[in-house]
């Protein structure tokens, strides 16, 4: 993925969120909705974390085609 394919899905993901939680800003969300929002988050955190591998490879004059996505348990336990 190149970095606007990246941007471009980060963009999509932040639009469904968004739509999700307005949707139920004055009624409780679904267990489905919950577990969408869960799964855009994670989705949205591993985006982000290729985007910056990506610029921080392009920056160390690497190929950053050699970014990969990280995994969830990853991704979601940086600050832990």
């Amino acid at each position: 993925m190149d970095d606007n394919t990246v941007l471009i899905r980060i963009s999509q993901l932040a639009d469904e969120e968004l739509e999700l939680e307005e949707s139920h800003a004055d009624m409780p969300a679904s267990k489905e909705d919950l577990a969408r929002l869960k799964t855009i988050e994670v989705e949205l955190d591993q985006c982000w974390d290729l985007l910056r591998q990506r610029r921080a490879r392009r920056h160390a004059g690497l190929d950053p085609d050699g970014a990969t996505l990280r995994s969830e348990e990853v991704v979601e336990k940086y600050l832990q």
